[in-house]
């Protein structure tokens, strides 16, 4: 079973089958057959899945790296190349950097948890914390991770070990933050029933409630975070503390770095926070990652809710009300132009892209703007099946999307993705044609 894994990894992207599909172009306003444009898809076979009990993508889509089992023991084998034998792999752990060079994951030797780094392996520790394991830097050059040593707590950062604590982690973004420079790191710490924010090995001021949702600013200069003081919260930005409420949300920085927005909830009433000046009061917000700026800094979005439905803001702006707005799908196209978000009515799940709906389906992906901001992509499930969206026109039928891997765009018409059909993993490549 190894043998045949390594054998279908060492030919990854030898093009051992392919095969061109003209999808169907569904009309974005009534859903009828059209002629124009079409969906040319390619795809490659990178071979099979059987013996693996977790694989994913790389970020570039263009690698697969996965666990298997070999008796009783597990390895991680990376486009055909096998790592060292371990008792237990940590599933989840398993990561490509963002550049999809490095790959890292946790695991277990004996009763002792190691992170193991392009096949490297670190110092040892009772356990390797957090649900996903070591995390790497946004340019992929540095690597961190929480780990427990005896009853206490501590994140080791490029092999080097921090302070002691009792707990390390928040209940928003995760354990660990770096800033987008890859320049400084931040986490949330607990001692003594205390809690701050590390930033740079520096603690921060002390909280008798959670403190969560730390973030740096796109420039890497500005730190900020929600804090619990008694039954309130407040937001915490640059050092300075904000008007408390009885719930502060996750800070949102624009992405010229010189605005922050975040929710807040007063009595029974939802406001947003822009740079400390409130908005307009809701009877709720959206979900989380409801919040976006347009990447020209110059519009906004978010999601709200009244008498029981959810519905979109832009630019001031409320759109069509529905049962619920998608975690974190709220999305501008790299021209600020376009908005998409995932929105629920009835049981079922649509993208809305410039205000018209797409096609209904069980469950779906993120969207994916072409850099011209005249396409956009996502993954749709549809009776258990997984299917990509371009345009509204549908592509073959998958039985999913290699986890971790992304829809990414080769050009502004073309584009790829890894997909499994039938325990057979398919680069699939994607050109949009007139």
């Amino acid at each position: 079973m190894f043998k045949s894994w390594r054998c279908m990894l060492v030919v990854l992207f030898a093009a051992v089958s392919c095969g061109c599909v003209a999808a169907t172009q569904v009309n974005k306003a009534d859903g009828q057959q059209g002629s124009a444009p079409k969906l040319k898809i390619t795809e490659t076979s990178l071979g099979r899945t059987e013996g693996a009990v977790y694989f994913v993508g790389s970020p570039d889509s263009r690698h697969v790296a996965c666990i298997v089992q070999r008796g009783e023991k597990q390895i991680v084998i990376v486009d055909g190349v096998a790592g060292k034998e371990y008792d237990e792999i940590k599933r989840f752990s398993l990561e490509f950097s963002p550049d999809s060079k490095r790959v890292a994951y946790a695991a277990k030797r004996g009763k002792k948890w190691l992170a193991v780094v392009d096949g490297v392996e670190g110092k040892e520790y009772d356990r390797i914390d957090s649900f996903f394991g070591p995390v790497f830097s946004p340019d992929s050059k540095r690597i961190a991770y929480t780990a427990k040593h005896g009853e206490k707590r501590l994140v080791v950062i490029d092999g080097v070990e921090g302070n002691e604590y009792d707990r390390i982690g928040d209940i928003g973004l995760g354990n660990i933050v770096f800033s987008p420079d890859s320049r400084r790191v931040a986490y949330v710490a607990q001692r003594a029933g205390t809690y701050f924010v590390v930033i740079d090995g520096v603690e921060g001021k002390g909280y008798d409630g959670y403190v969560h949702d730390v973030i740096f600013s796109p420039d890497s200069k500005r730190v900020a975070y929600a804090a619990g003081r008694g039954e309130r919260s407040l937001a915490v930005v640059d050092g300075v503390e904000g008007k408390e409420y009885d719930y502060v949300g996750r800070p949102i920085f624009s992405p010229d770095s010189m605005h922050i927005v975040y929710w807040v909830r007063r009595d029974v009433k939802w406001l947003v926070v822009v740079d400390g000046l409130k908005e307009h009061e809701y009877d709720g917000m959206g979900a989380l990652g409801t919040i976006a700026f347009s990447p020209d800094t110059k519009r906004m979005a978010y999601a709200a809710k009244r008498g029981g439905k959810v519905f979109v803001v832009v630019d001031g702006a409320e759109g069509k009300p529905y049962d619920g707005i998608g975690w974190h799908t709220l999305i501008f196209s790299p021209d600020s132009k376009r908005i998409a978000y995932a929105a629920t009515s009835g049981g079922k799940r649509r993208y809305v892209v410039d205000g018209v709906e797409g096609n209904a389906c069980d469950a779906m992906g993120f969207v994916v703007f072409s850099p011209d901001s005249l396409h956009f992509t996502y993954w749709a499930m549809r009776s258990k099946k997984q299917l990509i969206i371009v345009d509204g026109m549908e592509s073959k039928e998958y039985d999913e999307i290699l986890d971790r891997s992304e829809l990414v765009f080769d050009s502004p018409s073309r584009l790829h993705t890894l997909a499994i059909r039938n325990n057979e993993i398919f680069l699939v490549e994607i050109e949009i044609t007139e």
